[in-house]
C-alpha cells in the first residue's frame, strides 16, 4: 500500500478543514432560515369608537408582514381609552392604537382621553370633528378651516360624484367603507398621478403641524389618522 507523502497528508487536513467550515456554515443558514419562517408577524389592536366607518376602514387593509385586529367599541373618549386597557391586557399585542373624534364631547374629556392614551403608551388617532374628515382629504386639498361634521357626507359624495364612478358613501344609514370606496382612497389621482391616500397623510399632516397641541380639542379641522395609515402602508 503506497504511503501519503506529508504533503498529500496536509492538503487531505485542510480540505477536511473546508468542508467542515461548510457544513456549519449550511447548519447556521438552516436554523436561521427556519428562525424566520417561525418567527410570528407583528400584531396591531385598533379600538374605535365608531362601530361601522372606522373598523370597515382598517379591515380592508390587505397587509402581508403583519396581523390587524380592528375592534369598534360603541365607547367614546376617555371611556374607549379605558375599554382599550382592558382589551390590550388579554394579548400581548405590538402596538396599540386608539381611534376616536371629538363630536360634541367635552373639550376637557376629548384633550384628556389623548393623554391618558399617551400615558398608557398607546397611539391615538383621533378626528376633529370626525373621521370623515380624514375621507374628505383624499379628495380634497382642504387646507384646515372649520367644517361642521353635519356637512361632511355631502361633501364626500359631491366630491365622488366628479370622479368617473358610481360609488356612493351612505354616512347616514351604514357608515361602511366598502371595497370599491376604499379603492378610490388608495387609488391613483389623475390630476398629481399620486396615490390618494398618500395625499391624504401630506394633507393631513400639513394641518396638523398648524398647530401647537396644547388643547387638541380647539383644533378643527385636524385629524392624526395619518399617522396610524402611515403605519399600517409600511406592511402592505
Amino acid at each position: 500500500m503506497k504511503m501519503k507523502s506529508k504533503r498529500e497528508k496536509d492538503i487531505a487536513k485542510i480540505k477536511a478543514h473546508r468542508d467542515l467550515l461548510k457544513e456549519q456554515r449550511r447548519g447556521k443558514q438552516n436554523i436561521e432560515r427556519k428562525e424566520a419562517t417561525l418567527e410570528e408577524k407583528p400584531t396591531i389592536l385598533i379600538v374605535c369608537e365608531g362601530k361601522n366607518t372606522e373598523p370597515s376602514y382598517f379591515k380592508q387593509f390587505k397587509l402581508s408582514s403583519a396581523t390587524v385586529k380592528a375592534i369598534g367599541e360603541g365607547y367614546n373618549t376617555v371611556s374607549l381609552v379605558k375599554r382599550t386597557e382592558q382589551l390590550a391586557k388579554i394579548k400581548d399585542y405590538d402596538q396599540v392604537w386608539c381611534v376616536f373624534d371629538k363630536d360634541d364631547f367635552n373639550d376637557t374629556d376629548f384633550n384628556n382621553a389623548i393623554l391618558m392614551s399617551e400615558g398608557l403608551d398607546f397611539n391615538t388617532a383621533y378626528s376633529n370633528q370626525a373621521f370623515e374628515y380624514w375621507l374628505i382629504l383624499h379628495f380634497n386639498d382642504h387646507q384646515g378651516a372649520g367644517m361642521l361634521r353635519s356637512d361632511y357626507d355631502d361633501v364626500i359624495n359631491g366630491l365622488l360624484e366628479s370622479l368617473p364612478s358610481t360609488v356612493v358613501y351612505d354616512g347616514k344609514r351604514s357608515k361602511l367603507i366598502e371595497e370599491d370606496f376604499f379603492n378610490l382612497l388608495v387609488g391613483i389621482d389623475t390630476k398629481t398621478n399620486n396615490r390618494r391616500v398618500d395625499l391624504a397623510i401630506k394633507r393631513a399632516e400639513r394641518n396638523y403641524n398648524q398647530h401647537d397641541h396644547l388643547n387638541p380639542a380647539s383644533e378643527q379641522s385636524t385629524t392624526t389618522v395619518f399617522k396610524l395609515v402611515r403605519e399600517l402602508l409600511k406592511y402592505v
